[in-house]
């Protein structure tokens, strides 16, 4: 069990092995989804040049415009795009003929990364609602508004962690208050992402169906 103070090792969660056997599990899922839908096509020269994109010598923007490139091209049938922002984050649900947009902040991969996973985790009804019907407090919030983001961040960032992991990327978990005018030791949101990202990789049939996509296909190609 680790304790409140022990920052948990997220590099581990996903080794070599351990992303073999997950790749295999989210196969026999996909395989078994009752929709009729194939498995998603995956664009061959995005697969053999992923390594390029992912390279941390490469740029961020080549980087993001790769990752832009897949989900697109993955989910295609549900009317949604992501999309390099210039400010903060947002999500905009489809209008009309418009798509939704997933727009992450100053086309930074990570935040490209946090802002799929909050799509992930969102329902149908949430994806009808701007910004998934979430209320947002900006850093310096107090501690009870801390303790409700941290409750709605769980599942998000341990979507997260997985999908950086299958990019062989750094994950680091984001409280998001560094003015807190409370002792925040005491918090075990790291302690929870990590369990809830062990959840995941144990019971992957647990993953929202299009975590499974995305993850099967980053999986796939790393």
């Amino acid at each position: 069990m680790l304790s409140n103070t022990t920052v948990p090792d997220f590099a581990t969660l996903l080794t070599r092995d351990s992303s073999v056997s997950l790749l295999k599990q989210l196969n026999k899922l996909m395989s078994k989804r009752s929709n009729n839908l194939s498995k998603p096509t995956l664009n061959y020269n995005l697969a053999l040049n992923h390594s390029k994109y992912l390279s941390i010598e490469n740029s961020e923007r080549s980087a993001t415009d790769w990752l832009i490139s897949l989900f697109n091209i993955l989910f295609i049938q549900q009317n949604v795009q992501l999309v390099r922002g210039d400010n903060e984050p947002e999500y905009f649900p489809a209008i009309a003929t418009n798509p939704a947009r997933i727009e992450f902040a100053h086309g930074f991969f990570a935040s490209a990364l946090h802002e799929i996973s909050h799509w992930c985790v969102a329902g149908s009804r949430r994806r009808q609602l701007s910004d998934f019907g979430y209320w947002y407090a900006a850093d310096g919030r107090s501690q009870a508004q801390q303790q409700a983001f941290e409750r709605v961040e769980i599942k998000p960032q341990a979507l997260e962690c997985l999908f950086t992991l299958a990019c062989r990327r750094h994950f680091e978990v984001s409280q998001d208050n560094l003015f807190a005018s409370f002792n925040t030791n005491d918090s075990t949101f790291a302690q929870d992402v990590y369990s809830q990202a062990c959840q995941y990789i144990a019971e992957p049939q647990t993953l929202p169906t299009d975590a499974q996509t995305l993850l099967w296909a980053l999986l796939f190609m790393n």
